[in-house]
């Protein structure tokens, strides 16, 4: 008898267990589905339904699989720019920036490289160009570094905040005031390792936020950072009691979230702005909004 054990990923917590399966294997959900209904796969040791909702770091151990997993398939990767010193993608969600531990699915390095794209050698190897990370549920505009002088000046001047990140999340509620800042630090949560939380000890955090948008259910808000903590914004959104729709992690209304078709949290990187590391020109990009959000966003509008 085999088995081949994989814990859950950051991007699929709060996934339902077949669908984790199918994304963390490269397989059909009707294949994974088939697996758990033949009892051949457990979480943390114990058999549950396919519907469970799986938890971030969650070990899925799969047994006699008959086959081995298919490599993951290829995603397409919007390319906005490319030049001698950067490439910038439009991220879809699904996709993380780089490898890491127990995750399998596409990445942002690998779909350059199938792409054709030649990154020098700079940064870890698994993540080289990397200067920056979207979330594997998070969509949008993100810059890659494609020669070792771009990588040096990208992550000082990410480091120094002296990138402008601009988002759109549409959260639940109408935030009062319409237009803030929300400066409290992050660190994990104590009651929930998966997760982050505003905590007395934790990582000082800046977000600044403005209404954009204000309907029945929920407002479209256009938010700025000065800090990039993980999750920062689903974070500091939910602490304002106003979680972003769909984001189950952070509180989110789960039947809004299905009245919405909604299977992540709407967030969406909609612009970079930052310094060319090659002509030191301010450049500027954006990326509109995928269907899934575009969507969900016209559910709203129409009340």
């Amino acid at each position: 008898m085999t088995e081949r054990s994989y814990p859950v990923p950051e991007g699929l917590d709060g996934h339902r267990l077949d669908q984790a399966l199918s994304r963390m294997l490269g397989l059909s959900r009707s294949k994974a589905a088939d697996l758990v209904d033949r009892a051949l796969v457990t979480v943390d040791d114990e058999l549950v339904p396919k519907s469970s909702r799986v938890l971030v770091d969650q070990v899925i151990t799969v047994q006699d699989l008959d086959e081995s997993p298919v490599p993951p398939p290829a995603m397409d990767l919007p390319i906005l720019y490319a030049d001698d010193d950067i490439i910038v993608v439009d991220k879809p969600v699904g996709m993380a920036a780089h490898a890491s531990p127990g995750w399998e699915g596409p990445t942002v390095v690998n779909a350059l490289a199938r792409a054709g794209f030649q990154i020098a050698a700079v940064g870890p190897d698994e993540r080289q160009g990397i200067v920056h990370r979207l979330d594997v549920g998070t969509s949008g505009v993100m810059v890659v570094a494609k020669s070792a002088r771009a990588y040096s000046a990208l992550k000082r001047a990410f480091k120094s905040r002296e990138v402008d990140k601009t988002y759109h999340a549409l959260v639940q509620g109408h935030p009062d005031p319409a237009a803030g800042t929300v400066d409290a630090p992050i660190g994990r949560d104590p009651r929930h390792a998966h997760r982050f939380a505003v905590t007395p000890d934790g990582r000082p955090s800046v977000t600044h936020y403005e209404t954009v948008e204000s309907h029945r259910f929920a407002s479209l808000l256009e938010i700025t950072l000065e800090t990039g903590r993980t999750h920062q914004i689903r974070v500091h959104m939910s602490a304002l009691r106003h979680p972003c729709c769909g984001d189950r992690t952070y509180g989110a209304d789960p039947a809004l979230a299905a009245r919405l078709g909604l299977t992540r949290q709407w967030l969406h990187a909609v612009r970079l702005r930052f310094r060319h590391p090659g002509t030191g020109e301010q450049v500027t990009f954006v990326s509109p909004y995928p269907a899934d959000l575009d969507h969900a966003l016209e559910v709203i509008r129409e009340g």
